[in-house]
């Protein structure tokens, strides 16, 4: 099962459209993940008219329609595979404890709000993925996006990608 992760993609304000790179992606991904702050309504049509399946949360920035339409906190068995996704964990130091804390459950948390991507592994065995953002690179050189692989219960496969500047 193929995985398109994204977050934070506040559009219209930091970007005016999706990038090219990724909308070409969509077609290979069987469930795409957004991570919340969508900001607009319209991203969240666009994503489900062009998702086989799309698990999406809402974020701080996120009004009351997305709240209406959207979940908080999201949970997904892709085979075998338990997916969380949510927008915000706190500050970096201790995210891991305390996401493993929070999500007991869980094999892989997708999260957002830092535009910062993050891929590291709890102690006992979560892994945490932040694909960063496709629209607002913040402090980091490139604007961003993950794919990657649920097969058996596993998690395979994880690509950072760079998109090219706006």
């Amino acid at each position: 099962m193929r995985l398109l992760l994204m977050s934070d993609t506040h559009l219209p304000k930091r970007a005016k459209a999706l990038p090219v790179p990724m909308l070409d992606a969509l077609p290979g991904a069987d469930v795409v993940v957004h991570a919340g702050d969508w900001v607009d309504t319209d991203t969240l049509d666009l994503l489900e008219s062009r998702s086989r399946r799309l698990i999406g949360v809402y974020g701080n920035n996120d009004g009351p329609e997305l709240r209406a339409r959207l979940p908080e906190t999201a949970y997904a068995d892709l085979g075998g595979l338990r997916l969380g996704v949510v927008h915000e964990t706190g500050p970096a130091q201790g995210r891991e404890a305390r996401c493993a804390a929070r999500f007991p459950d869980l094999d892989v948390l997708v999260f957002g709000h830092s535009h910062i991507p993050w891929d590291t592994t709890a102690p006992g065995g979560l892994r945490l993925l932040n694909p960063g953002s496709p629209t607002d690179r913040r402090r980091q050189p490139y604007c961003t996006y993950l794919t990657a692989v649920a097969e058996a219960g596993r998690l395979t496969d994880v690509v950072l990608h760079r998109l090219p500047p706006r």
